[in-house]
């Protein structure tokens, strides 16, 4: 079929074109890409990268003394400053920060308890910062800091937490913040909810969602907002990444309710983003199984899929969106080409 061949054709070289050399093959599981042509990566064996020329060239490095860590997420402000949560039981939970381009890392919070799992981090700005980890003794671990993350203190107010339920440390986008005081926190297992807060964590309300759950591979995998009130959840069964949803759902209450979303069909989503400053509530979601846009949040199908696999997501502020997954995998997703 000479035309199956040439939309194949067609298709391959469009990905070739957007895939950029890490000169890496480690699992790559966070991004950040806080400015145009800057974006920060983090991956297995403490490994981080940095651009400063739009994916041209990466500069590879590994975090002294990080061998076994698995950093799971990145948190960028410019091409000096960043943080890097490495996700694990006990001790291996850890946050690093550099603020002269990865020259040095100062080590800011080592997770102490034997029984704790951290999964994701955000920022609200370069001082103001939260993370989330997995349940001990009934509730969230959930640590702030106001201060640059010279001090992390731990929040006791979250309610508690449903026996079999977590979160999922898959693409640093468990958590999300908005605003100066915005927060939310997906979780999975024997439930799919959202916690929310808007004094940055002082007090919380709980939301349940449609989402897919009821094992421990299934779930709400990540979180965005666009703003105070629209946002977006993601997810699935990790283990069966082809099967459809319910797996997408969005809100237009800044989370206190939550819809199924009507785009098709709903693969394992473990990343979703919003485009920043596009004129209609466009989304972009990938997981291992498929990358996909949709101009619309009330899209029916998507208008662009990748046949990829792909762990995280990040989107600059012009809309530049870069993705990251196994093997060193990154690439530029571009709806236009």
């Amino acid at each position: 079929m000479p035309w199956l061949a040439a939309i194949l054709f067609f298709v391959s070289s469009l990905i070739a074109q957007a895939v950029q050399n890490s000169h890496t093959i480690e699992n790559l599981r966070g991004i950040s890409v806080p400015a145009r042509n800057l974006a920060w990566a983090s991956g297995t064996h403490g490994t981080y990268l940095r651009t400063t020329d739009g994916g041209k060239t990466w500069h590879i490095a590994q975090v002294p003394g990080t061998e076994t860590l698995d950093f799971r997420d990145v948190e960028a402000f410019s091409a000096d400053l960043a943080y890097l949560l490495a996700a694990g039981p006990g001790e291996q939970s850890r946050i690093y920060k550099t603020t002269d381009a990865g020259n040095t890392w100062t080590l800011q919070f080592t997770n102490k308890d034997p029984q704790g799992f951290f999964d994701c981090m955000a920022f609200w700005d370069r001082n103001h910062g939260i993370a989330v980890g997995d349940p001990v003794n009934g509730k969230f671990e959930v640590i702030i800091t106001r201060d640059g993350g010279r001090t992390w203190n731990p929040i006791s107010s979250l309610p508690p937490a449903l026996d079999g339920e977590g979160a999922f440390a898959a693409s640093g986008t468990c958590i999300a913040v908005q605003g100066k005081t915005h927060v939310w926190f997906a979780t999975g297992g024997r439930s799919a909810r959202v916690f929310r807060s808007v004094d940055s964590g002082q007090t919380w309300t709980v939301a349940e969602t449609p989402i897919v759950h009821g094992s421990d591979s299934t779930g709400i995998f990540s979180i965005a907002f666009r703003d105070a009130r629209h946002g977006a959840i993601a997810g699935g069964d990790y283990k069966q990444p082809g099967k459809d949803g319910p797996n997408l759902a969005f809100t237009d209450d800044g989370g206190r309710t939550w819809t199924l979303a009507s785009i098709s069909p709903q693969w394992y989503f473990s990343a979703i983003a919003f485009p920043a400053n596009h004129l209609r509530p466009a989304i972009f979601a990938l997981g291992s199984a498929h990358a996909a846009y949709a101009e619309n949040t009330t899209s029916t199908s998507w208008k662009k899929i990748w046949d990829l696999n792909l762990n995280a997501l990040a989107v600059s502020p012009e809309g530049t969106a870069i993705a990251v997954g196994p093997k060193g995998l990154i690439v530029t997703l571009n709806p236009a080409q």
